[in-house]
């Protein structure tokens, strides 16, 4: 029998051993991924990846309050915003806000501006190519032609503003959802294949607009490619991180454990 990411949510939401035992060998593996990539400075600061799982664990956590179809890539998703507020923004030597980026970015198409807010999320234009499926030339070239965009619409400028304003930028973009705003399913379903062209331009409408679902949109691009080749930890790696949690599981039967050298 599998047992699923949306068994997994279920039982974290009743605090079921089981479900935590999970979290840890399948999804620790990815916030070590995010962290070597979001600030590999710290990527093995085993203080900082306990302290990323006891926030996860609180009942305020948003982590495991939402049952959506298809989950594990929205949970990734949530995971990594969770992961990312408990790292600081570095500060930028050229700041710029969400609105001033968005008015100087709106002439640009939403394929493009989804291009250039990758570079927010610190991924360069190879990386951004696979994710986009465009050659990395092309990635440099809008990126280009969003940089010349900004430049003209701020006093200060340098090379790089984008990326080095990201986490703030992206932080701003998180918060500043409507009702209107789109939930991850239907950015999946874009992703999958799954939606019909008149339901992609009635997304379209509203996303090329509102940087909270361009910024979720590229979230949900990046889980595509974060997910690939990730491997459960060991039971060895994982004990010692379950003991962090709290978490205790039942040894087998003995009768269960002779089945399983069966």
């Amino acid at each position: 029998m599998i047992y699923t990411c949306y068994e997994m949510i279920r039982d974290c939401r009743a605090d079921q051993a089981e479900g935590w035992s999970y979290f840890v060998s399948q999804y620790v593996p990815v916030i070590r991924k995010l962290l070597a990539h979001y600030a590999p400075q710290r990527a093995g600061d085993a203080a900082l990846l306990e302290r990323i799982l006891t926030a996860a664990k609180k009942p305020e956590s948003s982590l495991f309050q939402s049952l959506e179809p298809a989950p594990e890539r929205w949970f990734v998703a949530e995971l990594r915003q969770n992961v990312l507020a408990e790292l600081d923004a570095p500060a930028a030597e050229v700041e710029i806000d969400l609105e001033t980026a968005g008015n100087a970015l709106a002439p640009l198409t939403l394929v493009e501006k989804q291009t250039a807010w990758i570079e927010t999320m610190r991924y360069d234009a190879k990386e951004t190519g696979a994710m986009m499926r465009m050659a990395p030339a092309t990635v440099e070239k809008i990126r280009e032609k969003a940089s010349e965009l900004v430049r003209a619409a701020v006093p200060t400028w340098r090379r790089g503003i984008l990326g080095e304003n990201g986490m703030a930028l992206g932080r701003e973009a998180a918060a500043a959802g409507t009702p209107d705003c789109m939930g991850a399913k239907i950015f999946l379903d874009i992703l999958d294949g799954r939606t019909t062209w008149s339901g992609r331009d009635e997304m379209e409408r509203h996303v090329n607009s509102c940087w909270h679902c361009i910024d979720r949109f590229c979230r949900m691009v990046e889980v595509v490619e974060m997910l690939r080749g990730v491997q459960p930890l060991s039971e060895a790696e994982a004990a010692p991180l379950r003991r962090v949690l709290g978490v205790k599981m039942e040894r087998p039967s003995l009768w269960r454990r002779l089945a399983g050298k069966a």
